[in-house]
């Protein structure tokens, strides 16, 4: 039995699709998604996560890398079609590659979950925990976020000349840092909703879409050489 096979064996009730974008052509930190992390190829943190989560009935990879896929297989992951190269550029979205996916299987899944591999830290239980809160508040969506490093109400912009203008309302202004509201940012770890909301609102967030709250030590997102290397420190300590 191949792991594809084991991979669709899976049943859940509900069925939940999970997507792994994963295009070859990285600009900022070339062939990220397969580099050594922590002893395993960066993009198998995610694979594993996914096929360890409870409520995924099956895991996919989008990409336009022959690479790629070769490790996805490895890890366990399922290829089943190769990225346009259209959908593969600078300019394709999250919800373009989304929107395809759903398109070129066959089978019928009752939520998706797109899962960016520059994620690693992201687990099975956090992918459970965003399952369970998109049910439980009957949700279209439910993305994950953490609580930003600097608080917007601290932030200004430049108005005219020299003259400096709150991003926010200066109510909270007057506040002591420690006394500010939280206030949180996507860390681009979890997308999680159905293909009919993503065909009908054809966007992952919506005035009803809930967030997950993961702690900030555990939302690296991989952009850089930088980025890579703070955690894959964390993963090794």
């Amino acid at each position: 039995m191949s792991h594809s096979d084991t991979n669709l064996s899976k049943v859940t009730d509900p069925t939940v699709l999970a997507i792994i974008p994963a295009r070859g052509g990285s600009k900022g930190l070339p062939r990220k998604n397969v580099l050594d992390m922590a002893g395993k190829p960066l993009i198998a943190w995610t694979i594993e996560a996914a096929m360890k989560a409870n409520c995924v009935t099956r895991t996919i990879i989008s990409t336009d890398s022959d690479e790629i896929e070769s490790v996805a297989r490895a890890a366990g992951a399922d290829v089943p079609f190769r990225r346009p190269d259209a959908l593969a550029s600078d300019t394709a979205t999250s919800l373009d590659v989304a929107l395809h996916a759903i398109e070129s299987i066959d089978e019928v899944y009752d939520y998706i979950v797109l899962l960016q591999p520059t994620s690693p830290l992201r687990t099975a239980a956090h992918i459970d925990a965003a399952f369970e809160l998109l049910r439980a508040r009957n949700a279209p969506s439910c993305v994950s976020v953490c609580e930003v490093a600097q608080s917007p109400y601290l932030m200004v912009q430049f108005g005219g000349g020299d003259q400096i203008v709150p991003v926010l309302s200066t109510e909270n202004r007057s506040l002591r840092r420690q006394d500010l509201p939280p206030t949180y940012e996507l860390n681009g770890a979890i997308y999680m909703t159905t293909p009919d909301a993503l065909r009908n609102f054809r966007k992952f967030i919506t005035d009803e879409t809930v967030g997950l709250i993961m702690p900030r030590h555990l939302s690296g997102d991989i952009d850089t050489c930088a980025d890579f290397e703070a955690v894959q420190k964390y993963l090794i300590e």
